[in-house]
Order: structure tokens, then sequence, then C-alpha cells
């Protein structure tokens, strides 16, 4: 885990987030992992603790930590997985759902996130604001170019209105060719009938409006009864207008500034 920056910390009314520094600190995302998916949305998770939600993956990542600023209670939680990580990792945690044959040219350069999740009583936006913001100062921070991660509609209903959300999705939102990503395990057959349309999750709405594609169709995870849809948000695509919302106007225009020529 990379050490905590001054500069990544941000503060929201009663919020603030920062990457974990302890173990401790890991352990109470991991808690809230296991109290949303598990509790919350009967996720069957197999850690080695119980009340715990953790995997390989977790010990190479950094965590972001959202925070009550009183009781200093972990409210909020992303984990990130970056390039160097993700070899000593032994890939992605995506590519356990999805054929990344396509996105190896990225991968020197490709951020993975995920575990999102946000306490039930602090699901009004702050608290993503606040993970969106520190994870765009840690994109821009490492010169990372791809930030790609899995983005879960329930299944309760058989998958019918997951498969319904990601036509919808996939008319506007496709990724170009070279950018797809099969997945493995595929929505059942009868996931085909259409539903009434339904309003898509804030995870979800958030990649679309920053700029993300969804890389193909979803991948079923049966553990969280989830059908994940793999979305890429390439850096230089990112919504100017959300750039200076997370970044600042001063960070935004070195985004997107033009190459200095040389001779």
């Amino acid at each position: 885990m990379q050490r905590s920056e001054p500069w990544l910390e941000q503060r929201a009314h009663r919020l603030y987030v920062q990457i974990a520094r302890t173990v401790c600190e890991v352990r109470a995302a991991q808690r809230l992992r296991y109290e949303v998916f598990a509790t919350e949305m009967g996720a069957r998770l197999n850690g080695p603790e119980a009340g715990v939600d953790e995997d390989r993956f977790d010990a190479h990542c950094d965590h972001l930590l959202v925070r009550e600023a009183g009781s200093g209670d972990v409210v909020g939680t992303y984990r990130i997985l970056g390039p160097r990580a993700a070899e000593r990792a032994g890939g992605y945690y995506s590519e356990q759902e999805f054929d990344f044959t396509r996105l190896t040219p990225l991968r020197s350069t490709l951020v993975e996130i995920g575990r999102f999740c946000v306490r039930a009583d602090h699901r009004t936006g702050s608290a993503i604001t606040l993970l969106w913001a520190c994870l765009a100062r840690y994109m821009l921070a490492g010169g990372h170019a791809f930030l790609v991660g899995c983005a879960s509609l329930s299944m309760a209903d058989g998958g019918r209105t997951a498969a319904s959300a990601y036509r919808r999705i996939a008319a506007r939102h496709l990724s170009p060719p070279e950018y797809r990503a099969e997945p493995f395990r595929r929505l059942p057959r009868q996931c085909a009938e259409d539903v009434p349309p339904v309003e898509l999750p804030p995870l979800i709405r958030g990649y679309l409006k920053v700029g993300a594609y969804v890389c193909g169709e979803p991948a079923w995870d049966a553990d969280f009864n989830t059908a994940d849809l793999l979305m890429l948000l390439p850096l230089a695509q990112l919504n100017p207008r959300y750039a200076r919302h997370y970044l600042g106007d001063a960070a935004a225009r070195a985004m997107f500034a033009p190459p200095l020529l040389t001779r």
C-alpha cells in the first residue's frame, strides 16, 4: 500500500477521504464491504474471517476510505489496483470474469477500481463525490491513462432487468472494438426478455457521466448474484466539466492542455 499523501485527502461537510495507512484501517473497509455486500445484498463471501470481505487482491491494493469527521467511522470505500501492483497480484480482479486480451496494450497505464460501497445512511452523493475526487487526483499524480472496473446490476429478477439495462447502455456507450472484453460467464438465456426501463445505479450513472465506455456484454457473478459490466474510462475522454468538478480548474487545464511543441 502507498502512504497517504496530503493532497489526496479531501473534505466535504462532515466527511473526509484518505488512503488507508494501516492494517486496521484496511480491516475497517473490509468490514463495511461485508456489511453492504453480504448482510445487505446477500452475497456469498468466503473470506478467512467472519464478518470481513477479504480476497487475495486486497494486499496489493490501495484502499480509499470515506470517514465521518466526528466519529472516524468508515462509511465508504473503494480499492485501487495499479499496473505494477496488478503484476504482483497475477492480474486484475476483473480478469476472473472477463478476457482482457484486447486490453493488453493498455496494461502499463491501466488502473482497476473495485469493491465500491457506501453505508446506507450516507448514500446521498457526498461520499461518492469525495471518492471520485480523490481517485481523479490519484490517476493524475500517477500518470495513469486508463481506469477500469466492474459496475454491478442486480440479478434478483433472474437478470431480465440487467440485460435490458445493458442493451440501453450499449446503444450509446459501447466501447470501440479494440477495447472489448468478452465475459467468461454470460447471463442466462431467459434474460433476453425485455422489461420496462429502470433507473440505473448511481455508480453506473457516474461512470457514464464522466465519459466511460462499457466493454461489452455483462458477466454473471453467481457469488454476488449480479450482472457485472466492465467499464473503461480513458482519461483523455474524461468529460471536461467533471474534470473541473473533481480536480479543480488548474489541474483540469493541465490534463487537457495540448503538448508543447519541441524541435
